[in-house]
């Protein structure tokens, strides 16, 4: 049986006043994508955080950017087993269909998923331990950045690991095939960002100097 409800009321309210007013003042324009279709010119991979507003961010338009977002923003490996993959059919989509001219994969500061990694692997959060754990096992594709930033010094520890997140997920990015071949022919690239939600910074990643520097 559906366990679905009614939307709450405030959700209600606040749908009828966009209606009323952005949707009416822009109806032209929103009947245009919707004959048109989509046509976005990158793909932006963030975090499932209530707190990062990536079109806010960026101040972008419906049909500007085609949005994935999951637990700490991460790309598994390429792993065409058979079995259920949304990140990785995501991206295949924004590459082989929609044609993106690039891929931006956004971290942010505070992510409750990088924690629960460094707590998992750490061994103060056993119950990521558990097979059962979607959040520990999804959270095993960090393990590599969290091998990286051992040794560092206690309070630079999780910021270098949100850090890490963004980085393993280009390096991530890359053992997919037809990623890797539409960035050597020029059709695609990468981008790694990091913002402080807080502090409202962004940080982008030059892999010439191999780190993060502002915007």
């Amino acid at each position: 049986m559906h366990q679905a409800r009614t939307l709450p009321t405030y959700l209600v309210q606040r749908f009828q006043g966009w209606k009323a007013t952005t949707y009416q003042e822009n109806k032209a324009w929103y009947r245009r994508l919707a004959a048109s279709g989509q046509h976005p010119r990158a793909m932006v991979i963030s975090c499932c955080d209530s707190r990062v507003h990536v079109t806010s961010i960026f101040g972008a338009d419906e049909g500007e950017f085609f949005i994935h977002r999951n637990v700490a923003n991460l790309v598994p490996p390429h792993n065409p087993d058979g079995e259920y993959h949304g990140t990785s059919a995501a991206v295949e989509y924004a590459v082989t269909s929609l044609g993106v001219a690039h891929i931006v994969v956004l971290g942010h500061s505070n992510c409750g998923g990088v924690k629960g990694c460094h707590d998992m692997c750490s061994g103060s959060a056993p119950e990521l331990l558990e097979k059962s754990s979607f959040v520990g096992r999804w959270m095993d594709i960090l393990r590599p950045g969290y091998e990286r930033v051992q040794g560092m010094p206690a309070d630079q520890i999780l910021p270098a690991l949100e850090h890490e997140a963004v980085l393993v997920s280009l390096e991530n990015l890359m053992t997919f095939p037809f990623v890797k071949a539409a960035v050597e022919d020029d059709r695609l690239t990468l981008h790694g960002l990091w913002t402080d939600t807080g502090e409202g910074a962004l940080e982008q990643f030059d892999p010439v100097r191999g780190g993060f520097a502002n915007v």
